[in-house]
């Protein structure tokens, strides 16, 4: 089956026949802990990547504050896909903000299509929260080639993306680079997944976000282009920073986790099971977070990156709460292995691991305060 994505319509609303796809997915890839490649390829042809392209290059010309509500409503019916659809669109982004014509060209039809998947493959063992101190490394050849070595750890997307944005180091780190994510020493390299070197490993076994592709991914002597370097070399702080500044937040796919507990929860007061006035003050908290979301996507406020940093540090803090209460609600039901409860609480809490990390986010924060 094949279904459409018209994102000229409030993002709050996915047709029903991908959103049934894609909760029927989230169940299953909770016991096999894969991706599920089929529901992944119906994403991909239901237009619904166009969101954050640019209208030249074939894409819907979203928005911050569109893209936010797309990954919130994919992530209230399945937080997994919700995440590698968030990479695809950073990527995306990354892309038409830094990629010469030529990457627009070449790239940006093709992400809009669906037709390359792209995932970022930025943390590594040992690299730490920051990324300041990376092993994997860029060394120039002759001919205007590069020759990358290494490996990636928690890259979601590994093994089903096409594309991958990789951080490699071209140059000694500095230490005393001002970017507090990232060292000058480094760039950013647009590395197909069908290159000959790169090695995808999805036996990372996770608690939450079971069906995210999150795994590992090697690069073994493997020789891209210049053409495929994405921006200036030594660059890529600055481009990590610009991240930030766009207002994308992924506090957009825990505000749709909160939003799937309080459905759940829903469906019990419906039944009589449970009293309505106990969601109440939960409900108000999803809304708050959404609110911040709103607010980093709209890019209202004077500083956008903080609110950006705040919004993925309330909203996952927010979901978080509220799994833990609904479940704790359920009663007995919330502590069956099977009820999707449990699934929901395993996924908000991944959030908070991803980058930044939410530990970053308030060093982030804070570092802002002291300049």
């Amino acid at each position: 089956m094949s279904v459409d994505f018209d994102v000229t319509q409030p993002a709050r609303f996915l047709p029903a026949g991908l959103t049934a796809l894609l909760h029927g997915s989230a169940t299953d890839t909770v016991r096999s802990g894969q991706p599920d490649r089929a529901v992944l390829d119906e994403v991909r042809r239901s237009g619904l990547l166009a969101a954050g392209v640019p209208v030249e290059y074939g894409g819907s010309g979203g928005d911050a504050a569109l893209v936010n509500q797309v990954v919130e409503r994919v992530a209230t019916v399945n937080p997994s896909v919700a995440i590698i659809v968030f990479q695809h669109f950073a990527v995306s982004a990354r892309i038409t903000e830094w990629g010469t014509g030529s990457q627009k060209d070449r790239l940006l039809p093709r992400l809009a299509r669906g037709d390359l998947l792209a995932a970022s493959a930025w943390s590594e063992p040992g690299a730490g929260a920051a990324k300041k101190k990376i092993s994997t490394t860029a060394t120039p050849l002759p001919g205007g080639r590069w020759v990358l070595d290494g490996a990636k750890s928690f890259t979601t997307g590994a093994g089903v993306a096409d594309l991958y944005l990789v951080l490699a180091g071209t140059g000694p780190p500095h230490e005393n680079t001002r970017s507090d994510y990232g060292s000058a020493g480094q760039s950013f390299f647009l590395v197909p997944a069908e290159s000959r070197g790169v090695v995808p490993d999805l036996s990372m076994d996770l608690v939450g976000m079971r069906g995210s592709a999150t795994g590992f991914v090697t690069l073994r002597r493997c020789e891209v282009s210049d053409a495929d370097r994405l921006g200036p070399v030594g660059h890529a702080p600055a481009i990590i920073a610009g991240v930030r500044e766009s207002g994308v937040t992924l506090g957009a796919v825990s505000v749709g986790i909160g939003q799937a507990l309080l459905d759940l929860a829903a469906a019990r007061v419906a039944n009589g099971k449970l009293p309505a006035a106990r969601l109440v003050d939960l409900a108000t908290r999803v809304e708050a977070a959404r609110a911040l979301v709103t607010c980093a996507g709209q890019r209202v406020s004077p500083n956008v990156g903080m609110t950006t940093l705040h919004s993925k540090l309330f909203a996952s803090v927010v979901a978080e709460q509220v799994g833990s209460e609904v479940a704790r609600l359920m009663g007995s039901a919330g502590y069956v292995v099977g009820n999707e409860v449990n699934r929901l609480l395993a996924d908000a809490r991944a959030v908070a691991l991803m980058g930044p990390t939410n530990e970053l986010c308030r060093e982030l924060v804070t570092n802002a305060w002291r300049t």
